[in-house]
């Protein structure tokens, strides 16, 4: 998709990168994306304190809110697993917000960036799996009786791993779609004049994408804990 203008790679385009800043701008909004969470993470960090301020209230409430969800769904052992959905959530709303502002793009609005979220899920989810039950995890795989095996096992090794094409194509099929919308409105009506509603809705479409990737994330850690049945 074409993007009638991104400021970063003109930017990449002034220093003698156009080649990369045209065949790569996921990577370079993804980069972006990276220092703004750590920026605002050292600007919170640093003013963290027992009596906390609002911006410190506000981040409280919606980390602890989040990772109570997060125990509601899996349960206690959930909690040693929110950091790391909580950071890919926060990471994929930032870059779905990002692509609303005119002259930057959502780097999940390329399938590269949702794969490469999708594929820690995967793997973290055997891990979650073999910390639960060691070699023992082996019979999720397995199916009820030893005579099934050679039919579930297929099955659920092809179930895994097509979770990483479920995750990937869900969240980019989404933000390449508003993103398109978001171009056309911004070549017929200009940067500046898009109707105020369609930004409105792309907020919400931003939070809903990343809150339904965190939420499976969550539900396949949440399996992978549970006994084989």
């Amino acid at each position: 998709m074409e993007h009638p203008f991104l400021i970063f790679v003109k930017l990449f385009e002034l220093v003698g990168l156009d080649h990369f800043a045209h065949a790569y701008p996921h990577v370079i909004y993804t980069w972006v994306v990276m220092a703004i969470l750590i920026i605002l993470g050292a600007l919170g960090a640093r003013q963290i304190s027992m009596i906390p301020n609002k911006a410190q209230n506000v981040f409280e409430l919606f980390l602890s809110g989040l990772e109570e969800f997060t125990v509601d769904v899996a349960g206690e052992e959930g909690r040693w697993f929110f950091p790391f959905v909580a950071t890919i959530f926060i990471y994929i709303f930032v870059s779905n917000v990002l692509g609303l502002i005119p002259g930057f793009t959502a780097p999940t609005a390329d399938l590269n960036t949702p794969l490469s979220c999708a594929v820690p899920v995967f793997f973290f989810t055997q891990y979650v799996g073999v910390k639960c039950h060691g070699f023992g995890y082996i019979k999720h795989f397995l199916g009820p009786v030893w005579w099934m095996i050679p039919i579930i096992m297929p099955i659920e090794i092809i179930g895994h791993l097509a979770r990483v094409l479920s995750l990937s194509f869900r969240l980019f099929g989404n933000m390449m779609g508003h993103e398109l919308v978001l171009v056309i409105l911004f070549m017929l009506a200009g940067a500046f004049f898009a109707p105020l509603p369609i930004m409105a809705m792309g907020i919400f479409v931003a939070f809903v994408q990343a809150f339904i990737f965190y939420l499976l994330s969550v539900m396949y850690f949440s399996a992978a804990m549970e006994e084989a049945h």
